[in-house]
């Protein structure tokens, strides 16, 4: 009788192929799940600089420098021209108001004052000599319209008596009418003064007030003249410190020559210096601090001069200035671009250059490896970038340089 042979569940071939199996499903595994597939690079950790993300006070503001300028300076520039004639002050001292600085000798001036001044004189005497030939054809008239009145009525008493002689026939009739002609004579004789007098009088009136206008031009003229011989003494406008005096004796000054400049010691201001990208950002009033003796002072932005000039516009401000600060001393001031606030902040470093604030290494907790990680980054300051995304406080960054790690997603730090 045949015995039917059991079948062995584990045979060699199965064996083989379930071990083959599950090798190949590891190594799938391995490669998909288990395998840090990301481009790695051990990097010591003496070459690298590592900082703190932290939550705290953050604000704004860069630093410029600037130097210490009087608050106001007044430029003295020649009026008139003319040779340097005398010398009183040189720079370097302090002035009064009304102090003269230097005397200007202009030939031409002083010819034309004489000019001038002798034009006027004349015109005054002509107008006077007017005033007195006008009174004196005045009373000649009257004198003679008094003379012809009187004449007047002798000729009517003859004209009347010889009318009535006429008609009485004792008179003839041209003694009659001789007498008649001359009353009416005298009549038109008196007429023909009056209107003389009064055409006279108009004329010389005339003649008087042309002589007036051109007085007071010609007064006009000579003031401007003894103004500018006036201004050939150069003073000073304000007290102050006179800083320069671009003058010497026998030195040939234009008009409109810039000759001395005057500075107001009353108060300074302070000229600054910004990179062109912060202009949007820049308005009159800002504020900026400066330290000075181990206190801080504070600034205002006063005037903001836009223009640009080797990628720097100028600035300048105005505030507290503690005694001991000198013209031309230099400050750094910081000006504030934002108001106080808390943020999540990390360390300033060459990072940055690499990245543009769009990832960084952030390290695990144990310091070993360094993983890049996308972050957003808003203001800044010298020592601090304000982190708005992708960063929690009490975690560590590498922010020094990052050549040589740009395609890189992890370094290894070797300790």
């Amino acid at each position: 009788m045949d015995r039917k042979i059991k079948k062995k569940t584990w045979t060699t071939k199965r064996i083989v192929t379930i071990l083959g199996s599950a090798a190949i499903l590891y190594l799938i595994l391995y490669v998909f799940i288990f395998n840090d597939n990301s481009a790695k690079l051990n990097v010591e950790i003496e070459k690298i600089s590592v900082g703190d993300v932290i939550e705290g006070p953050f604000q704004e503001f860069i630093p410029i420098p600037g130097t210490v300028q009087p608050k106001t300076t007044i430029y003295l520039d020649a009026k008139v021209g003319g040779n340097v004639e005398r010398k009183f002050l040189e720079g370097g001292v302090r002035v009064k108001k009304g102090d003269t600085i230097l005397k200007l000798e202009n030939r031409q001036l002083e010819m034309n004052y004489i000019s001038e001044q002798t034009q006027t004189n004349r015109l005054r005497n002509e107008i006077e000599n007017t005033n007195n030939r006008l009174q004196q054809q005045l009373f000649t008239s009257k004198a003679q319209v008094i003379s012809l009145d009187f004449d007047i009525d002798e000729a009517k008493d003859q004209l009347m008596r010889t009318e009535q002689l006429w008609k009485n026939k004792v008179a003839t009739e041209q003694e009659y009418l001789n007498a008649k002609r001359r009353y009416n004579r005298l009549l038109a004789t008196r007429t023909n003064t009056l209107k003389q007098m009064e055409f006279d009088s108009i004329n010389n009136i005339t003649q008087r007030d042309q002589n007036i206008e051109r007085l007071v031009t010609s007064e006009d003229a000579l003031k401007l003249v003894q103004r500018q011989l006036e201004d050939l003494y150069v003073t000073a406008p304000i007290d102050g410190l006179l800083s320069t005096v671009n003058a010497e004796i026998g030195q040939q000054i234009g008009q409109g020559t810039t000759i001395a400049q005057i500075d107001d010691l009353d108060g300074f201001k302070v000229s600054a210096l910004v990179d062109q990208h912060y202009l949007p950002r820049i308005y009159e009033g800002l504020v900026g601090t400066y330290d000075f003796a181990g206190n801080t002072y504070k600034l205002e932005i006063r005037k903001k001069f836009p223009e640009i000039n080797n990628g720097q516009f100028v600035v300048e401000l105005v505030g507290e200035i503690p005694e001991g600060v000198r013209r031309g001393q230099e400050l750094s001031v910081r000006l504030q671009l934002s108001e106080e606030k808390r943020a999540i902040q990390i360390p300033r470093g060459s990072f940055f250059q690499t990245t543009g604030g769009n990832w960084i290494f952030v390290l695990n907790e144990d310091e070993t490896e360094a993983v890049k990680r996308r972050i957003k980054i808003g203001n800044q300051t010298p020592r601090n970038y304000e982190v708005l995304e992708g960063l929690k406080p009490g975690e560590k960054v590498i922010f020094s340089s990052y050549e040589g790690y740009e395609d890189k997603d992890k370094l290894i730090i070797k300790k």
